[in-house]
Parts: structure tokens; sequence; C-alpha cells
């Protein structure tokens, strides 16, 4: 399976069991962990500085695994969606590479939009190699209170740890000390999934304010769903253009 997600840390919360039962598995980090906002690296000196620990840390969390392939994209954390061609361009020639049987990727929900732009991107890979894709919560805004590693709908399957892979999973998570006090929060007892639905990724993923949206980050869901929707015009004109 190839795992696509946005950063250092995603693939520990969202599917630190799944990854110990997985045999060779590829997971593709398709952002540096290090957004433009001080505010995000000041203590370490420098975005720089702050993008290499995530990716220490990243190392130190899937040494955990043993043996897997490890590709990054390293787009600026919080800009994922803006780059979508690039990425997309890269995950093509990784799937090409690694001939994964499945995807798992992020699910569309808004809780952040590197989140959303990796669903987007499972989604476009999925369909131009048709392999089947699967998606995992991590978080949503719902009635103003975000809500963790939950569906809103039962239409998922659920997997329990074993005590050897709760501790496994919780090293994983551990190995990540500079997100400490936001993963602290997240659970380690069991892991929900469900095959990626049809999502219209030219409408925001629900009605109401997204949960990055209320960060204040200046980014709106409609600020994706147009970049979705150039990336989707790009991809029917490349395909015009080898039919013709």
């Amino acid at each position: 399976m190839l795992v696509i997600v946005a950063h250092p840390d995603d693939e520990a919360v969202g599917c630190g069991i799944l990854l110990q039962r997985m045999k060779s598995p590829s997971v593709a980090f398709m952002t540096n962990g290090a957004p433009s906002n001080r505010y995000f690296w000041d203590a370490y000196q420098s975005r720089q500085n702050y993008a290499t620990v995530r990716r220490r840390e990243s190392q130190s969390a899937l040494a955990q695994l043993g043996y897997l392939t490890v590709g990054r994209f390293d787009a600026p954390d919080q800009e994922l969606f803006r780059n979508l061609a690039e990425a997309r361009e890269w995950l093509a020639l990784m799937v090409e590479h690694d001939r994964p049987q499945a995807i798992l990727t992020h699910a569309y929900e808004g809780g952040h939009p590197d989140h959303d732009a990796c669903s987007f991107l499972g989604a476009v890979i999925g369909r131009t190699f048709d392999i089947p894709v699967w998606e995992m919560p991590l978080y949503r805004l719902i009635d103003d209170r975000l809500v963790r590693q939950r569906f809103v709908n039962d239409d998922n399957v659920t997997i329990v740890a074993t005590q050897d892979e709760r501790n496994r999973k919780q090293k994983m998570i551990s190995s990540y000390r500079s997100q400490f006090e936001f993963l602290r929060e997240f659970q380690t007892v069991a892991e929900d999934y469900r095959p990626q639905p049809e999502h219209d990724f030219l409408q925001p993923p629900h009605e109401g304010i997204l949960n990055y949206e209320s960060w204040g980050w200046g980014i709106s869901g409609r600020d994706l769903c147009l970049e979705f929707g150039e990336a989707l015009k790009s991809i029917a004109g490349e395909r015009v253009g080898k039919t013709a």
C-alpha cells in the first residue's frame, strides 16, 4: 500500500496500527511540516531548522516499523494546494516505481488544507492508475468542537490494536516531540478506515466553518476548491491531448 500523508506525524497518528500490519508499505510525505508563519518555528531559529527537526522525527518514528519505502515531496506546510500539478506528477512517478495495490490517504474533512489536498491527490492518482483508494480521518470541526479520528457517518472499518501494536504506535507518536502538545489528544487504541467516497472536490468538505478557517490562516475551503477545479481542467486537457 502507498500511504499518502500531508505531514510528518500524520502517518503515526492516522495509521500507526495499520502500518504495523502491512508488508513493505510506502509512505509519501507531501509537505515538509514547516509553515511560513514564524509562530510555528520561532523556537527553532529558522523555518529550515524546523523542517529538519520534523524530518528527523519522522525517521525516528518510522524506524519502529522496520523496512518501508519513504518518499518526500516536501511542499511548504499549508501550501500543498498551490502545488498540485507538481505533486501529482511526483506521485505518479512513485506509483509507477512501487506499483502499490491500494492507496491510503486523508479524509476530505476540512481539518487542514494539506489533508484535503492529499485527499484530492489520492483520488486523482487512484483514478489515473485504477487503484482503490481508502481514507482515514484525523480531525474536523463539528459544532465548534474539534473531533479527532472519527468519521461523521459510521460506514467505516475499525481495527483495534493489540497491546504490542498500541505500544509501538505510542512510540511512533512520542518520536514527534515538536508536536507533543497537539498529538497528546489523539488515542492509540483503534483506527477507522473506509473506501474513499466520490467526493465533490469543487465544493468544500462540509457546510459551515472548516477547522482551518477557524484557525485564521487566511485559507478558505473555496480557495482549495478553485485550485482543485483548475487541476481537474488540466487533467481533462491532458486526456484530450492524448486521444487527439
